[in-house]
């Protein structure tokens, strides 16, 4: 397909999103699956368009004077992408595929356009009503810190210390321009592509069927070594999920204790019986009934919560949620926040710590919840995280979260290069 005719699927992608409500995985399956002669490359060039178009969506509008899938598709083509209106418009230039799109002087005026007399959340590419959130959590710095979740994020993969060392895992990846991580100590970086070029397909490695890595954020593999679990230790991973971070802990410990892995929705855990395997991780105790937990309360060293959250801090990787979100997804993810942190809390021994952990950057969901806990729970306390995080990252110079503080880490793409991670830490006193 020419650029033309991924441009006019690009935006029948985005009409279907707009005019049906749908996640973009499920509109750009349908497309693909009504379109069969598009090949991979075409592919994943609408996908990106779509995906570029939503992280942006505000200011393109604001910039085109309108919001329409088209006004969209094609200002990524032009800020994004950094095709020049001549260029846009000579490609597109008898091609039958093709939409229809403005005259060159128009779109020169479009792009020349002053964006500072955007209202803040229109820079921002935020709802307007997330506007005061993100000033409680970052202070003056709000609006660039929003602007940094609009952009494309890289691939991470946290190399498994059980199979393989970092510098293997890099050898294989060297020629896409892996390089390590600045602050996870066994995180590999693939930068994001551009354009129209597809990420790798990692999984797609003779070495991950090894069990030679795993894909996670680096933020994730963060929030991991800040829980701190050591060797020999009982944890409680209460949210277990997919189990990334059970499988970071048993590297972290070298195999050598045991993890319980619990999620409320059991189809979660499913994964995990095949990347146990496959990572040799022999510590690992699936429980997908919270009646098989009985017997651990008050006996675990440390307790993860991977809580369920809003994912404001996954913008970059699911820019359509940014669009989605409600006060009422606020209000029930909190209800769930404050709900898991009183179930976990009692598995902790006295001495013991909990890690409270959320991909949200919302101060409703992070130091909120950890004030109301305090206040429900007087048998915990905050624990310093300052020199946690030291200890936890690979670069002693890199940049510190922001919060730094008794109350929490919170990292962000401008701030740390991560996605948007939140830290907590507490312990019950003995």
């Amino acid at each position: 397909m020419r650029l033309g005719g991924r441009l006019q699927a690009a935006i029948e992608v985005l009409t279907d999103i707009e005019t049906r409500h749908r996640p973009v995985p499920e509109a750009l399956k349908d497309w693909g699956a009504s379109h069969r002669f598009a090949g991979s490359g075409d592919r994943a060039a609408i996908s990106n368009l779509v995906h570029d178009a939503l992280r942006m969506k505000l200011s393109h509008g604001f910039l085109m004077d309108g919001d329409t899938p088209a006004d969209l598709a094609v200002a990524t083509l032009l800020r994004q992408w950094n095709i020049s209106p001549e260029e846009l418009t000579s490609s597109l230039d008898g091609d039958k595929f093709a939409p229809e799109i403005p005259s060159v002087g128009v779109l020169a005026a479009c792009l020349g356009r002053d964006l500072s007399a955007a209202p803040a959340h229109v820079r921002a590419d935020i709802p307007e009503w997330l506007a005061g959130s993100f000033e409680r959590a970052f202070d003056a710095d709000w609006e660039a810190e929003a602007q940094a979740m609009a952009a494309r994020p890289p691939l991470d993969l946290r190399a498994n210390t059980l199979m393989a060392e970092r510098d293997q895992v890099l050898a294989e990846f060297n020629a896409h321009g892996a390089r390590p991580t600045r602050l996870a100590p066994n995180g590999i970086r693939i930068e994001a592509s551009e354009g129209p070029k597809r990420q790798i397909a990692a999984t797609g490695e003779v070495c991950f069927t090894r069990g030679w890595f795993e894909i996670q954020d680096e933020g994730s593999q963060l929030a991991a070594g800040l829980a701190g679990a050591a060797a020999g230790e009982k944890v409680l991973d209460y949210c277990a999920g997919g189990g990334g971070k059970s499988l970071a802990f048993a590297a972290m410990m070298g195999n050598e204790g045991s993890i319980n892995a619990y999620d409320a929705d059991r189809r979660r855990l499913a994964p995990m019986v095949e990347r146990i395997g496959r990572a040799g991780a022999e510590i690992i105790y699936i429980k997908d009934r919270v009646a098989k937990l009985s017997g651990l309360e008050g006996r675990m060293d440390r307790v993860l919560i991977d809580a369920p959250c809003t994912g404001t801090g996954t913008w970059r990787r699911r820019p359509d949620a940014k669009w989605r979100i409600s006060e009422k997804n606020i209000s029930d993810r909190i209800a769930d926040q404050d709900q898991v942190l009183d179930d976990a809390s009692l598995y902790v021994r006295p001495g013991g710590e909990l890690a409270y952990v959320t991909c949200s950057l919302l101060p409703e969901e992070n130091t909120d919840r950890v004030k109301a806990f305090l206040q429900r729970h007087p048998e915990f306390e905050t624990i310093s995280l300052k020199q946690r995080w030291r200890s936890a990252v690979a670069d002693p110079d890199a940049p510190v979260p922001y919060a730094v503080s008794n109350l929490g880490l919170l990292l962000s793409p401008r701030r740390t290069g991560t996605d948007g991670f939140y830290f907590a830490g507490f312990r019950r006193k003995m």
